[in-house]
């Protein structure tokens, strides 16, 4: 038996209005699109100055348009009117309070900011196509997701709480003449070293030198830095350098450029014997050729005929 408990129809619930303090008034639906016309839940406070306490008197309203949920196929836009005040005594102005349902000077509402994450992260979609369905600028889309999605982890006052162990590297992350293309990548490798668990970004700082590494680490407290024990790396001197100037820690390579470093290593020798051996670059059919591949696997991957190598 259906238990479904049905309440009247409420577009304030359906478009999720209720919960940022809007009403709507009035909708605008095409085939292309949906506008809401809105208006704030009155607050008591409103009408009083803030500065002197004095009531204020009405002056006129204005119009706030926020990206909303997009409902079906059909961008959804919010046109919030505004009721403005003026204070007669210290001729402050101001406007209803918009906080519940944006940020400052924000182009999507906190109900779009919450779908466009899921959208990105769950669903996997492109801000691209988030963009189009929000019917937003693609810079528009990409700046409010980015400042979204980072507030939990930079806000989080204990993301850096049990770090023994660090790992620095660099990323190139812009690949265009202008500019620095590098970005310094701090990772948090304790849970990695006491095998409890995977490696967890800490930070991404612009550029990549001593001074921005060394910069990075003055800016947490003494305490933290003296609970690092070690510091992995690549083979870039100045993350060594900042290290041992700011830390008491050990400075050691990473897993992967030890690897790389000596799989350069055999490939550098392998192209000397080569030369001494036949005085050409390795051919078609020569042995130390046909097994340049063969030496830089690890033996438990390498089978068959290889194996005598």
């Amino acid at each position: 038996m259906d238990k479904t408990i049905f309440t009247g129809p409420d577009l304030n619930t359906v478009c999720g209005l209720d919960g940022m303090g809007l009403t709507a008034v009035g909708q605008h639906v095409t085939p292309k699109e949906a506008v809401l016309a809105c208006k704030v839940v009155p607050d008591p406070q409103e009408g009083w100055c803030r500065e002197c306490g004095g009531p204020g008197t009405p002056a006129g309203s204005l119009v706030r348009r926020l990206a909303h949920i997009p409902y079906g196929n059909r961008p959804t836009t919010l046109h919030i009117r505004l009721r403005r005040f003026r204070c007669p005594d210290c001729h402050r102005v101001w406007t209803q309070d918009l906080t519940a349902a944006c940020e400052p000077r924000a182009k999507l509402s906190r109900g779009a900011l919450r779908w466009a994450l899921i959208a990105l992260v769950v669903l996997k979609q492109s801000v691209s196509k988030i963009a189009e369905q929000l019917n937003v600028a693609w810079n528009t889309a990409n700046t409010a997701i980015l400042d979204e999605g980072k507030r939990p982890l930079i806000d989080d006052p204990t993301r850096f709480d049990g770090v023994r162990v660090l790992g620095v590297d660099e990323h190139v992350w812009r690949h265009t003449r202008r500019g620095d293309k590098y970005v310094t990548v701090i990772i948090d490798l304790t849970p990695v070293y006491d095998g409890t668990g995977t490696a967890r970004l800490l930070d991404m700082v612009e550029g990549r030198s001593k001074a921005v590494f060394k910069d990075w680490l003055q800016s947490r407290l003494q305490a933290w830095r003296d609970q690092i024990e070690v510091v992995a790396m690549d083979g870039f001197t100045g993350f060594k350098t900042a290290t041992q100037e700011e830390l008491n820690a050990v400075a050691v390579l990473d897993p992967f450029h030890v690897v790389r470093l000596g799989g350069d290593a055999v490939t550098t020798t392998r192209q000397r014997v080569q030369q001494e051996l036949h005085g050409h670059r390795g051919r078609k059919g020569e042995p130390l050729y046909m097994a340049r591949q063969t030496l830089l696997t690890g033996e438990g991957l390498v089978v068959g005929e290889k194996q005598s190598i």
